[in-house]
């Protein structure tokens, strides 16, 4: 027997001992006497070659799909990869990620190469998402990470779901799950959870929240109601804008109950509109509302140079995971990583994991749904029985200069 398969079976034997399946996390892990050190991105280099994040890919879903990786259990990603606009570039940086999590398994002596990748271009439509779904499944996929869209996804679902292959979808929000689907990544119900648990231990009381009229705004609106309700919160007040020059009217609504301490944490998940929302705060002279974002926040440059906004608190993954990734990433694509790179490092990473693909049937449900949960590129995350994951988020502050920690991870 080589080393190599030494390293697996030690490995897999650790993990099954553990019953929790270990991945590609922010910092090294122990296992049995052996310690994993994942801060790494590199390794062996993949098979074909890279997408440029800055291009779009002249692959077609009905081309067969470019294939790096060389373990036994094919896995198929599906992401937007041709056309225009912001799904491509993403998809693209998501693709690099995923080859250089490929590459980290193939240079690791420790970990065994048991899945190959087939990535296959949804074109950023639901019928490219179903052709390529389709695709995998012909040549035998035994499961298939992505689309990025929520209707992609859908689309990519039906196909998974009537052929029983399970499915860990990419989309934001609005997706159904359950029955094989699963969703990867941070949801409004999660962060909504942080900072609603965060609110109640600094004793705040009077929680309202205004959110866009839009399928995002929906979910980050419906997620607060549930959230609040079930951290023992009435929501004081909830506000739907159309844009973000409404902000000051909504303020102007809400000014009598703030005055009167009815309404002392506000929550403004909205990126593109949190400015507006602080600068009307300033105008009307508001100084005692706990203001209180979203993982849309982070990084975000008018966020974190807004004076108004100082002193706003939000959820967001640990940055830990794509700090380890992020000069090896430039290195060899030439770009920065899009902020879901770590999604799909962190998908093919979890695709490998022993305890997973080696076993009969690979991908089970009970598996996948592990409530201790898996330790992934953005920190400790879990699927929930609903197929919807759960991540540890930390809690930051806006100040000058940057953001600054409140807390660290925590569901």
């Amino acid at each position: 027997m080589t080393a190599k398969s030494n390293a697996r079976q030690a490995i897999f034997h650790s993990l099954m001992a553990m019953g929790l399946a270990m991945l590609a996390g922010c910092s090294p892990i122990q296992i049995g006497s052996r310690v994993i050190d994942f801060s790494g991105g590199g390794g062996a280099p993949a098979q074909t070659a890279p997408l440029n994040p800055t291009q779009t890919a002249p692959m077609a879903t009905s081309q067969p799909g470019q294939r790096f990786g060389r373990g036994a259990v094919p896995v198929a990603l599906l992401l937007p990869l041709s056309g225009s606009g912001e799904d491509t570039r993403i998809g693209s940086s998501m693709a690099n990620a995923s080859r250089m999590a490929i590459g980290f398994i193939e240079a690791s002596a420790s970990i065994g190469d048991n899945i190959h990748i087939t990535l296959r271009d949804t074109g950023g439509t639901p019928q490219g998402a179903s052709a390529a779904a389709q695709a995998a499944v012909q040549e035998g996929a035994r499961l298939i990470l992505g689309p990025l869209g929520s209707a992609e996804m859908q689309a990519a679902g039906t196909v998974a779901r009537g052929a029983g292959v399970p499915l860990i979808g990419f989309a934001p929000t609005g997706t159904a799950t359950g029955a094989g689907l699963y969703l990867l990544g941070v949801l409004p119900e999660g962060e909504m959870k942080r900072t609603i648990g965060w609110a109640k231990a600094q004793g705040l009381r009077g929680l309202a929240g205004a959110f866009p009229a839009n399928e995002a705004g929906q979910a980050q609106q419906t997620a607060f109601r549930q959230q609040a309700i079930a951290a023992g919160f009435s929501p004081q007040a909830v506000y739907t804008f159309s844009g973000a020059g409404e902000a000051s009217q909504i303020v102007a609504q809400a000014l009598p109950e703030m005055q009167r301490g009815m309404i002392d944490a506000l929550f403004l998940p909205d990126r593109a509109s949190a400015p507006a929302f602080g600068a009307a705060l300033a105008a009307a002279g508001v100084k005692d509302v706990q203001i209180i974002g979203s993982a849309e926040w982070d990084n975000d440059k008018a966020i974190l140079n807004s004076a108004a906004l100082a002193g706003a608190v939000y959820a967001a993954p640990d940055p830990a995971g794509m700090n380890a990734i992020r000069a090896d990433y430039q290195r060899q694509f030439g770009a920065a990583p899009h902020p879901m790179a770590t999604i799909a490092y962190t998908a093919t990473i979890l695709a490998n994991v022993n305890t997973l693909s080696l076993a009969n049937p690979p991908y089970s449900p009970a598996a996948l749904t592990n409530p201790q949960g898996f330790n992934g590129r953005d920190g400790l995350f879990r699927f929930q029985a609903n197929g919807r994951s759960d991540y540890a988020l930390v809690l930051k502050k806006v100040a000058p200069g940057g953001a600054q920690m409140v807390e660290g991870a925590g569901f």
